[in-house]
C-alpha cells in the first residue's frame, strides 16, 4: 500500500504536487534527456500514479513533463545500472532473464504494454498535458490518458518504422486517428501536428503554448466538479465500449507483431532494432548493451 502521505513522495526523475486538493499533477522531471522514459520512470510514474489514486480528495490526474518536449520517448541507452531485479513487477509476467525471445517478451509486456494500459485503467480521469515533440514511447504516456491537452507547437512522432519496427508495444495508432491515417503515419514517419491530431479525434483540445499549464489545471477543475463517483463510472463504461468493440484484441496483435519484428531483427541484425537506421552515436552506446540482453 503507498503512503498517502502527498509530501513523502520522493522519486529521481517524477515529481508529484496537488496544485489543487482535488487535483493531482505527476510530472516526469527528466529535462536532460527531454523525459526519455527508462525503467526508473516506469516504476517511479507507477508509484506516482498508485499514490494520486490512494489519496481519497483527488479526483482528476494530470500526467505532465518539464523543459520543452513532453517525452522523447523510450530511453535506448541504458537503465544506469540497473536491471528487472530491481524493479518488482507489478504485472503477470515475470522469468525476464529467459534467453531469447521470451525473456523479452516478458519484460516488454511488463514494462511496456501491461503497466500502460493499468494506467489507462486508473479509476480516476487522466489529463495528458503535451508540449513540443511527443515522440514514439511517448505516445502510449499520452494515449493512456483519458484526454490530452496540447499546446499549438506539439508535434506526434513515431520513429519505429524508421528503426525496423512496425509501432510501440502499446500499439494504439488506428484506435487514436483512424486506419488509412494510421497506415500514413507509420508508413510515411511524417510527424503529426497538434491541430491534424486534434482534427483526427486524438488530442482534446489545442491552446497556445503560454497556456497549456492554466488551461489544463481549469480543465481538471471543471471535471472535478463531478462526483467522484459519476467520473469513476463514466469512465469504466467508455473504457468498456472501446473494449467490446475490440480495442483489446487489436492492442494484443499490435504487440505480438512487434515482438516478431524484434525476434526478426535480432536474427539479422543481432539488435532488437535495425541499427542501421540509427545515429553513428546511439548505435555505438546501444549495440552492446542490446546484444547482451
Amino acid at each position: 500500500m503507498p503512503d498517502t502521505n502527498a509530501a513523502s513522495f520522493s522519486a529521481e526523475n517524477v515529481l508529484y504536487d496537488e496544485p489543487y486538493p482535488e487535483i493531482a499533477r505527476i510530472t516526469v522531471d527528466r529535462p536532460d534527456r527531454r523525459n526519455a522514459q527508462d525503467t526508473q520512470v516506469t516504476y517511479e510514474l507507477n508509484r506516482a500514479f498508485d499514490l494520486a489514486i490512494q489519496r481519497d480528495q483527488v479526483k482528476v490526474i494530470i500526467l505532465a513533463s518539464t523543459g520543452p518536449h513532453f517525452s522523447s520517448g523510450h530511453d535506448l541507452g541504458s537503465d544506469r545500472g540497473k536491471d528487472s531485479a530491481d524493479f518488482p513487477a507489478v504485472g503477470t509476467w515475470g522469468q525476464f532473464s529467459a534467453p531469447g525471445a521470451e525473456g523479452r517478451f516478458g519484460r516488454e509486456m511488463e514494462v511496456y504494454y501491461q503497466i500502460t494500459e493499468r494506467w489507462r485503467n486508473l479509476s480516476k480521469p487522466t489529463i495528458a498535458q503535451v508540449q513540443g515533440k511527443c515522440i514514439t514511447g511517448g505516445l502510449a504516456l499520452a494515449w493512456c490518458c483519458d484526454l490530452i491537452v496540447a499546446s499549438e507547437d506539439a508535434q506526434f512522432i513515431c520513429t519505429s518504422p524508421n528503426m525496423g519496427g512496425s509501432g510501440i508495444e502499446f500499439w494504439s495508432y488506428p484506435l487514436e486517428v483512424g486506419h488509412r491515417r494510421a497506415k500514413r503515419w507509420l508508413m510515411t514517419g511524417e510527424p503529426m501536428s497538434a491541430s491534424d491530431a486534434y482534427d483526427f479525434g486524438m488530442v482534446s483540445e489545442v491552446v497556445p503554448k503560454a497556456d497549456l499549464e492554466e488551461r489544463t489545471l481549469q480543465l481538471a477543475r471543471k471535471i472535478a466538479e463531478r462526483t467522484s463517483w459519476s467520473l469513476k463510472m463514466t469512465k469504466l463504461a467508455i473504457n468498456n465500449a472501446q473494449d467490446v468493440q475490440g480495442r483489446r484484441a487489436a492492442m494484443d496483435y499490435g504487440f505480438l507483431v512487434h515482438q516478431l519484428g524484434h525476434s526478426h531483427r535480432m536474427q539479422v541484425h543481432g539488435a532488437p532494432v535495425d541499427p542501421n537506421t540509427l545515429t553513428p552515436s546511439l548505435r555505438d552506446a546501444s549495440l552492446e548493451r542490446w546484444k547482451s540482453t
